[in-house]
């Protein structure tokens, strides 16, 4: 019979600190989160494309690129496209960087697609073209931090790593410490507790860390948690506590209208749909603000997404 490692008891508001937590989470014995949880996903789960077996790590990969802070719903389309143009590492890494910053469209936050762009490459060059199975060589890889290295390890070869994004944050922040929001960013505090909650079993662990991502992304929401679908409402801290509001520091608000990451998503759009080099006069049109646009555009080829060329003229990356 397979043992697991001992989970926290379920704590109440009046648990002050993440440690605390911690320290019954290492105490005591809850296996009766794993059964409830994982057999709610078996239930519930969406059908997405990089969850099939077809998909394999490089798919896994590319989704866990283009999932960072983006919905499901404007991934799905860019990645089976991506998919059918680049189904290897080698595929992508065979072409510009331009054609990742191109492909990546909308999504946002276009360095990923740099990065995963070097990733594919230093894959095909270290690897052989097949995305490594140990956690070390995956968080050697460029732009691959720790997130991303154990997502990949456990969801697409099924082993045993904590994998913390912020669904399953929120998740552990409510039903183990009984508080609405996590901190703003990681802590080792939730590190250490992620630890602690993971199944000693490769199979579970990997179904957990699925299973915990997909009730954060589902029920347990930011904005409003249906928590009579909750698999473990009764266990949960948070509302055994009458679900207090979060007293933490304030909530970072994202904002776009306005920002340098608007002008910077205008001058790229006018990029993307450039056969040729665009000079100047082009990109000075998307954006009224001179000094917003010119530090955008300065942004831009410093990060190596815009290459600049002689005579004023513009163009995604050719190397």
């Amino acid at each position: 019979m397979t043992s697991t490692p001992a989970i926290p008891t379920l704590m109440t508001a009046a648990a002050d600190t993440a440690s605390a937590a911690v320290s019954a989470a290492e105490a005591a014995d809850g296996t009766g989160l794993h059964g409830p949880v994982t057999d709610w996903f078996a239930e519930h789960a969406r059908d997405l494309p990089w969850r099939r077996p077809e998909a394999g790590a490089w798919g896994v990969m590319v989704s866990e690129f283009m999932l960072q802070q983006t919905p499901v719903s404007r991934v799905l389309p860019v990645y089976e496209q991506w998919l059918a143009r680049w189904p290897r590492p080698a595929d992508l890494a065979a072409e510009a960087p331009g054609e990742a910053v191109r492909a990546w469209g909308r999504l946002g936050y276009p360095r990923r697609a740099l990065r995963l762009h070097a990733a594919a490459s230093a894959i095909q060059e270290r690897h052989g073209g097949d995305v490594p199975r140990e956690h070390a060589q995956l968080l050697a890889l460029p732009g691959v931090g720790e997130y991303t290295a154990a997502a990949v390890a456990s969801f697409a070869y099924g082993q045993r790593h904590a994998v913390l994004d912020t669904n399953v944050r929120r998740v552990f922040a409510r039903a183990v410490t009984g508080r609405q929001y996590p901190p703003n960013a990681t802590t080792a505090a939730e590190r250490k507790l992620a630890r602690a909650l993971l199944p000693e079993d490769e199979g579970l662990a990997s179904r957990w860390a699925a299973a915990t991502m997909e009730l954060g992304a589902l029920v347990c929401t930011a904005r409003s948690p249906e928590c009579h679908r909750c698999p473990i409402a009764a266990r949960c801290a948070w509302q055994q506590a009458g679900s207090p509001a979060h007293d933490g520091p304030p909530r970072r608000a994202q904002t776009y209208a306005g920002t340098d990451r608007q002008v910077r998503g205008k001058l790229l759009a006018v990029l993307r749909e450039a056969v040729t080099p665009v000079p100047q006069v082009m990109l000075d049109a998307v954006w009224d603000e001179p000094v917003q646009r010119a530090r955008a555009l300065d942004g831009l080829v410093s990060d190596g997404l815009v290459e600049p060329l002689s005579g004023g003229r513009y163009r995604l990356p050719h190397a």
